[in-house]
């Protein structure tokens, strides 16, 4: 007669206890996984809508100098042909979403969205705009050039050219 090993059975109390448990381990993988699914899928969204957004900034940025040369031309000479083509050109920009920044005398100096090409003193208050050098550019809210500007400073600051670089 061969004994048999009597492994010791598990009351139904105990299976149920252990069934508990692996459920809510799995139920805990399983929400995990839901809510990394969820966050990439927003990474996505917001990744998708950011390059939408941007897509077309080298073609705005390859157009600025067309802008600048045509601007410099109708100042020298009247010519209506030049005339035109900067309005088509301003349009085509304006339905890219490219904004002109243009800076008025007296405005704040906003280093985000200018560069200070030089500071002097002026009768304005000081780190206010005297005069645009060149004007700026944005992409809907992203600076694509900033306005080049000269700065009033006080008459008692001691700021150079040379801090502005």
């Amino acid at each position: 007669m061969q004994e048999e090993t009597v492994q010791p059975q598990k009351s139904l109390e105990e299976q149920l206890a252990e069934a508990q448990v692996t459920i809510a381990q799995q139920r805990d993988t399983m929400l995990r996984a839901l809510a990394d699914a969820e966050n990439a899928r927003k990474r996505f969204q917001a990744d998708a809508a950011s390059a939408q957004k941007y897509a077309i900034e080298r073609f705005a940025e390859n157009l600025l100098p067309v802008m600048d040369s045509l601007e410099a031309a109708l100042k020298s000479r009247d010519v209506s042909g030049v005339e035109l083509t900067l309005r088509q050109l301003k349009s085509a920009l304006e339905k890219a979403a490219v904004r002109e920044l243009d800076p008025k005398p007296g405005e704040r100096f906003d280093p985000y969205r200018h560069q200070a090409m030089a500071a002097v003193e002026a009768q304005a208050d000081p780190n206010t705009v005297v005069a645009v050098m060149q004007k700026g550019y944005l992409l809907h809210d992203r600076v694509l050039r900033p306005a080049l500007v000269t700065v009033a400073k006080s008459a008692a600051d001691p700021i150079s050219d040379k801090d502005l670089d």
